[in-house]
C-alpha cells in the first residue's frame, strides 16, 4: 500500500506578524485532495487579505468539482478583473486526483517545483507568470504518476531569497539532490530540513514571507485506511484584558 504525506511550514517576514501566504487544503469531490498555495503581492495585512481572498475563490471552485486548470484561469480572471491588472499574486495547486489515479500540479509562479526520485531531481522551471497581471495568463499543468519514493516540493519565494541580501545562496537544486529518495524519510523531515537552512541563511530573520509545501509517496505496510491530520501552530496571547464574549453575544441578541 503507498501513503501518501503532506507537510507544510510557513513563516512570515522578519517584523511582520503575519505572513502574506495562504495554504488550503480541500478534499475532491471525485476522491482525493487539493493543496492551494497563494503567495499575495507585498506583505503583511494587505497581501494576507489578498492572498486569503483568492484561495476562498480557488476551494470553492475546486470543492464543485472544477478542474485544476480552470479553477486557476477563474482565480486569475477575478484578481485582474478586480484590481484592473495591478496587482499579482503567485498560485500554485497541488492535487492528488483519485479518479485519474494522477498527482497535478498547476503553476502560476516564476518559481519552479521539485520532483524527488530514486532516479534523482527533476526541476519544473517553465516559464511561468503570476496571475493578476496579463488578461490571458494561463498555468503551467504537468501531471505526475503516483509511485513510491517519490517527492514533491513546492514553495513561495521567500524560500529561494533566502541569504540574498548576505550574498548567500541556499542552492536548492544542490540541497535537494542529495536527499535520499529511497530511504523513505518522511516529507515532515523534508521540510523541516529546508526551513532549518534557509532560516540559517537568513540568520533568523527571513527576508520575505516563506512558505514550503511537500509531498511524499512512500510505500507502507497494509493496515486499516486511516486518514491523519497533524498541525503545530504559534499562538501569542491577545495584550490587555479579553473582550467579553458572552456580554457582546448578549448585546447582538
Amino acid at each position: 500500500m503507498l501513503e501518501i504525506e503532506v507537510a507544510v511550514a510557513k513563516v512570515a517576514h522578519h517584523g511582520s506578524g503575519e505572513s502574506g501566504d495562504t495554504l488550503e487544503m480541500i478534499e475532491r469531490p471525485g476522491g482525493g485532495f487539493s493543496f492551494v498555495l497563494i503567495d499575495g503581492e507585498g506583505t503583511g495585512r494587505g497581501a494576507k487579505t489578498l492572498s486569503n481572498l483568492l484561495a476562498t475563490r480557488a476551494i470553492t471552485l475546486l470543492k464543485d468539482g472544477a478542474r485544476d486548470g480552470a479553477v486557476a484561469r477563474a482565480v486569475h480572471d477575478y484578481l485582474y478583473t478586480y484590481r484592473a491588472g495591478q496587482v499579482a499574486a503567485t498560485l500554485n495547486i497541488l492535487s492528488v486526483d483519485y479518479q485519474s489515479g494522477k498527482i497535478c500540479m498547476s503553476r502560476n509562479n516564476p518559481a519552479p517545483f521539485f520532483v524527488i526520485t530514486p532516479q534523482g531531481l527533476h526541476s519544473y522551471s517553465e516559464p511561468s507568470t503570476p496571475i493578476g497581471l496579463q488578461p490571458m495568463t494561463r498555468p503551467n499543468i504537468t501531471e505526475l504518476p503516483v509511485e513510491p519514493y517519490t517527492y514533491i516540493v513546492v514553495f513561495t519565494d521567500g524560500l529561494t531569497r533566502a541569504g540574498e541580501r548576505y550574498g548567500e545562496d541556499l542552492a536548492l537544486g544542490n540541497f535537494l539532490s542529495g536527499w535520499p529518495a529511497a530511504a523513505g524519510r518522511s516529507a515532515s523531515e523534508l521540510t523541516e530540513e529546508l526551513l532549518r537552512r534557509a532560516l540559517e541563511l537568513d540568520r533568523g530573520e527571513p527576508a520575505d514571507d516563506m512558505s514550503i509545501l511537500t509531498m511524499a509517496v512512500l510505500p507502507r505496510p497494509a493496515t486499516l485506511k486511516v486518514r491523519r491530520l497533524r498541525a503545530s501552530l504559534p499562538f501569542e496571547a491577545p495584550v490587555g484584558p479579553a473582550p467579553d464574549v458572552r456580554a457582546a453575544d448578549a448585546d447582538e441578541g
